[in-house]
């Protein structure tokens, strides 16, 4: 039973961290006036969550980290014109 107990309080921290992480990601858009449009605990697919006004707050099914998705910023992984491109 000990080992589980470890497991649970690991996952217990790492939450809290990845909590007060994306927290600071969150405010730093709010503070400089940027649209959120979702705060995820977890990544996608969506477990369950709550929007309110214009942010979704959410916890997702992956739970190995968490994002903020602020509005207008593009994924690095979706520019296949920079991977393509020569030296």
């Amino acid at each position: 039973m000990s080992f589980l107990t470890t497991v649970f309080y690991f996952l217990i921290t790492i939450g809290i961290l990845v909590l007060v992480h994306e927290l600071g990601h969150f405010f730093a858009a709010k503070f400089f006036g940027m649209r959120v449009d979702r705060f995820s605990i977890g990544f996608p697919p969506r477990a369950f969550g709550k929007k309110i006004g214009e942010t979704d707050y959410c916890i997702s099914w992956i739970p190995i980290g968490g994002y903020v998705k602020i509005a207008g910023m593009v994924d690095e992984s979706f520019d296949t014109e920079f991977i393509n491109q020569d030296g």
